[in-house]
């Protein structure tokens, strides 16, 4: 047991049963630093003389003065001995109370064209899951446990060269079951050397916008579209010409007629966002042409083609192209969790170089781990299971739903034809306007999106985007009650 004595500068209580004496010695001796009792510029007792008083070896004594000294709590002395710093560390943390004897002016930041340009929305959390979120797949659906498995055996086995990085364009077995999947599935003609993976739509959009398009040339949005396209594409200069959606899809006559030319046009011609209209053959033949005669790329977005309820999948426009005027591009996150993060680009076989070199100088490629165990959920069968499960509860899903509109909001709220998706559009019927509605529906729990914001000129103000994947049936049929009292009000 260490005894005290009184010819040291401080005494110090015994060690408490099993602790380690260095911890012991180390923690007394910050402390009586830290309440003053060793004040700033005390000298530590020697070595020895607490070797001797407390009955201690030299080597853990020295082992807490050096975790002290690291710590910047004391500092040693050539010849002199070992002291208590002026400036504790503790106190370097005490910024606020900290006197400051002069106040500088903020420096104003100078932000670059990029910076001004970009959008000041700022997306909000949207809390719990209710009716009629859209855009959003039912995650309390999908296989967690089969994933965190498949995850389990990836890491169980992962191999230095994947733990070193990849290349630009991604996980090379992810590129060919990607390239596989879309040979077979969307009808897309491509090679894995023409797959790039990177991190969902917006690097997609954002990858190509930057590759393609110089500030201030002309881009062609379907109206109404897609915002997220629009905020990817103004943010780098370009100047957005919207062209009207009619029901054959985007209406190329019209275009050519208000603008004449374009430098990308972007469109989603298997179910258009938001009106869920397929684009007609003679329309994508028609644009395609044109495309290729003016010398102006297309941006092909497949966001939600594979959940189709009637008919067969319609091929991708990309699989028509003999000009090598598409780039196609598709995301995971609807299909399976928006916090994967995974997309993918099929560009022209002219272009592959020059995407991948943007790049390397920017995210270089997504992180490969997660796109290693998305590989393997793929090929070994069980995202095509959880597509066709998917698919069978979202039809369930939108049965239950329009059952329920046509029982309650007849002659008030008339549901487009859909044949795909995760959402729909509503047109009133009763004169109300949508902004008003869904500011209504809003206050009795309801989301419901207007289709003017998704305009960017004049549109219908009459409709309302409603989703109905994420939502369980009890929910679909609260919604529907709630709605349909503001509607009939």
């Amino acid at each position: 047991m260490p005894r005290q004595t009184s010819s040291l500068p401080l005494s110090l209580p015994p060690p408490a049963s099993g602790m380690s004496l260095y911890r012991w010695l180390y923690e007394e001796l910050r402390s009586a630093i830290l309440e003053g009792r060793l004040h700033s510029g005390a000298r530590l007792p020697a070595t020895r003389d607490l070797a001797r008083v407390y009955r201690l070896s030299r080597a853990t004594i020295v082992t807490a003065f050096e975790q002290l000294r690291s710590e910047g709590y004391v500092e040693g002395k050539p010849g002199s001995g070992t002291y208590v710093t002026h400036v504790l560390p503790d106190r370097l943390l005490e910024v606020g109370q900290l006197r400051q004897e002069k106040t500088l002016p903020r420096r104003r930041v100078v932000f670059s064209s990029y910076a001004r340009r970009l959008s000041r929305f700022v997306p909000t959390p949207a809390g719990p899951i209710r009716a009629f979120r859209a855009n959003q797949p039912a995650l309390d659906r999908f296989p967690t446990i089969l994933w965190a498995q498949v995850a389990a055996r990836r890491l169980r086995r992962v191999s230095a060269q994947l733990l070193s990085g990849g290349e630009a364009l991604g996980y090379r077995p992810l590129r060919e079951a990607v390239c596989h999947y879309l040979n077979t599935s969307r009808g897309v003609k491509c090679t894995p050397d023409q797959v790039l993976i990177v991190s969902g739509a917006q690097e997609a959009l954002d990858r190509t916008a930057r590759v393609l398009v110089t500030p201030g040339e002309p881009v062609w949005m379907e109206e109404p579209g897609y915002p997220g396209a629009a905020l990817a594409f103004r943010a780098l200069g370009a100047r957005i010409r919207p062209v009207p959606v009619d029901a054959e899809g985007l209406n190329l006559e019209a275009g050519v007629r208000r603008w004449q030319r374009s430098r990308l046009v972007y469109v989603t011609p298997a179910h258009q966002f938001p009106l869920g209209v397929t684009m007609t053959l003679r329309r994508r033949l028609a644009l395609l042409e044109w495309a290729r005669r003016s010398r102006t790329l297309i941006f092909e977005d497949d966001y939600d083609s594979e959940y189709r309820y009637a008919g067969r999948p319609i091929p991708a426009l990309q699989g028509l192209d003999r000009a090598g005027v598409v780039i196609f591009a598709g995301s995971f996150t609807a299909v399976l969790f928006p916090a994967l993060r995974l997309g993918y680009l099929v560009v022209p076989e002219d272009v592959v170089d020059v995407f991948a070199a943007a790049a390397s100088v920017s995210t270089h490629h997504p992180p490969l781990l997660e796109q290693a165990i998305l590989c393997d959920f793929i090929t070994e069968g069980h995202f095509a299971r959880h597509v066709r499960r998917m698919r069978e509860m979202y039809a369930e899903r939108l049965s239950a739903f329009l059952k329920q509109v046509q029982q309650q909001l007849a002659g008030v709220l008339e549901i487009s034809n859909i044949e795909a998706g995760l959402q729909t559009v509503g047109w009133l019927k009763n004169g109300m306007d949508a902004e008003y509605a869904a500011t209504a529906a809003d206050r009795v729990g309801v989301e419901v999106v207007p289709l003017t914001r998704y305009a960017w000129g004049r549109a219908r103000k009459d409709g309302l985007l409603l989703g109905f994947a994420a939502v369980e049936r009890n929910e679909l049929r609260r919604g529907v009650e709630q709605l349909a009292k503001v509607l009939k009000r």
